[in-house]
């Protein structure tokens, strides 16, 4: 500092880069031991100032007092800050707070131009999302705890449970499915970003809704989102690209894109007809859509979206008929899980037991068909599936159970080996059950 002399009272001049805001903002925290000047929101940005000085004095407690502070209208402008001034901590305090609150980030309304996520941070932001363990999660109508003795006599019924692949047992998760989903069936769902989504439906009355909510397990934590345009139920969702694409639907045939950037939906181009009782999913960047009906007669078209070109093709005609199945892919193969199977070949008769668990795949490079594994005394209607590691997970059902609250069985079938395996019981009587696999954090044991 250098005392400046002239007439009337004296003036301090800073001499090293530092401003008199942020020497005072320093000194009010050593006398204070708070940033009072930070919560209030009619004060202008001080943050620059702040670090700015904090750095240059070497003021370690308020610098590690600041990795407190990280907010959703902050975290941009701190993350900046700390990789200008070499703040490691509060650089990975930002990094984890945008990554555990992604859409919200994408969403900043009052983010200027020169504080939007460039591609490269945005990337960062989605390996930080998926940093925890990842781990099946089981969403349905749960009747309580089972007689298997899983779960302890005072555990409460929940709607949302968790496999531990050590242990080889579900555990609840320390959350629920938000009232106003609980009684939803025929909704769509799909995970993107390390976010679930649970989109459209209907409740017991019949009536459909439009509705979305998504679960982010970082935080463990349920979300509303925008809702459709387009109440629909019995369609598929699907994530592509970074966007979910709601397709179909009872007598529908329009289809809706979801941009989480925005929270909103816009239609695209309409399947060339509605359908009923199909299947879909993604592969390689496109959609895939096969089976069911049409308004007249069985779909034997293979249908193929480009989200690029938003445009509808006939990608192939195929020579059986399927429904109801469950189709997910691993690179350019597609596998059909379930279902029903009518062969169409006048060599060829179909089984007069559709009611069996069969897996099939389809390579969208090769066009060729392959028959894999039966198994034959699990149900391969009404079950639900998911990716995971080396296989396809499936919850389904002994065929000789007919009970309205269905006891599950749980199953992996080997991609690579092309084998069944037998996994426990599933641990609880219930409904409308979905499997999915997602990042879960550490903070929570799996």
């Amino acid at each position: 500092m250098r005392e400046a002399a002239g007439q009337g009272p004296e003036v301090q001049q800073l001499r090293g880069g530092l401003s008199a805001l942020g020497l005072e903002l320093v000194l009010d925290f050593i006398n204070t031991s708070c940033l009072a000047r930070l919560e209030r929101e009619e004060e202008p940005p001080v943050l620059e100032e702040l670090i700015e000085a904090a750095s240059y004095l070497q003021v370690t407690p308020l610098l590690h007092l600041l990795l407190s502070q990280v907010r959703l209208a902050n975290c941009l402008e701190l993350h900046n800050l700390a990789q200008i001034y070499g703040l490691q901590d509060l650089q990975d305090a930002c990094l984890n707070f945008m990554a555990d609150n992604y859409y919200q980030v994408l969403r900043r309304p009052e983010a200027q131009p020169q504080l939007l996520l460039p591609y490269v941070l945005r990337q960062q932001l989605l390996e930080r999302r998926m940093k925890g363990t990842a781990a099946l999660v089981a969403i349905g109508n749960f009747v309580g705890p089972s007689s298997l003795g899983w779960f302890s006599p005072e555990d409460s019924p929940c709607s949302m449970l968790r496999y531990n692949e050590v242990l080889q047992r579900w555990l609840p998760l320390p959350n629920n499915l938000p009232s106003d989903l609980v009684n939803v069936r025929g909704y769509g769902s799909a995970v993107l970003d390390n976010y679930l989504f649970l989109v459209g439906g209907y409740r017991i009355t019949s009536q459909e809704i439009a509705a979305a909510h998504c679960y982010n397990p970082c935080l463990n934590e349920w979300s509303q989102m925008a809702s459709m345009n387009q109440k629909r139920s019995n369609f598929k969702l699907l994530a592509v690209s970074g966007k979910l694409y709601a397709i179909g639907g009872q007598s529908l045939s329009n289809v809706e894109c979801y941009n989480p950037e925005h929270d909103w939906w816009n239609f695209v181009t309409s399947l060339p007809t509605p359908l009923a009782e199909f299947s879909a999913c993604e592969c390689k960047g496109k959609i895939y859509v096969m089976g069911g009906y049409t308004t007249r007669d069985r779909n034997l078209n293979i249908l193929q979206y480009c989200p690029t070109s938003d445009n509808w093709t006939n990608f192939e005609l195929c020579d059986i008929h399927i429904r109801k199945q469950q189709m997910l892919s691993v690179e350019e193969t597609i596998y059909i899980v379930g279902g029903c199977i009518h062969e169409l070949s006048k060599n060829k008769k179909s089984s007069q037991n559709e009611d069996m668990l069969t897996v099939q795949s389809y390579n969208t490079a090769t066009r060729e068909w392959l028959y894999l594994k039966e198994n034959t005394s699990k149900s391969g209607l009404n079950l639900t599936c998911t990716l995971h590691n080396d296989g396809i997970y499936i919850l389904t059902r002994d065929v000789t159970s007919s009970t309205s609250l269905e006891h599950r069985v749980f199953l992996k079938y080997n991609i690579f080996s092309d084998s069944w395996e037998s996994l426990r019981h599933f641990p609880t009587f219930g409904q409308n059950m979905l499997v999915c696999s997602m990042y879960l954090p550490n903070t929570i044991e799996v």
